[in-house]
């Protein structure tokens, strides 16, 4: 199965969980997953949030997010993977004057 961002509508949203400035955001979503194909704009951020039932895999496609994860705080370059598990919190930033791009997975837990 492909997935093809370029035909799936952007949402652009702003605050996005409780966060500051703009995320631009192709979503493919059904029972099992969600993949989200973003750019977190220059000094935007997402709200603090925790995985409960659930957890997040963060790949970086260009740019370099910021994560807040549990009580550390970690910089996430081009290429490199951010993984929150299950019950667990972080939220990001885009501390650059540059777009952050990056594929987010959330997979639905039963």
């Amino acid at each position: 199965m492909i997935i093809d961002f370029d035909k799936i509508a952007e949402a652009h949203l702003v605050g996005f969980k409780g966060g500051q400035g703009s995320l631009d955001t192709r979503n493919f979503v059904d029972d099992k997953v969600k993949i989200m194909y973003s750019t977190l704009r220059p000094g935007a951020s997402s709200g603090l949030h925790t995985h409960e039932g659930n957890c997040e895999i963060v790949y970086v496609i260009s740019g370099i997010a910021t994560f807040h994860y549990d009580d550390t705080v970690e910089e996430v370059r081009t290429g490199q993977v951010h993984y929150c598990p299950i019950n667990h919190s972080h939220f990001m930033e885009n501390n650059t004057d540059h777009d952050l791009v990056y594929l987010a997975i959330v997979p639905e837990h039963h």
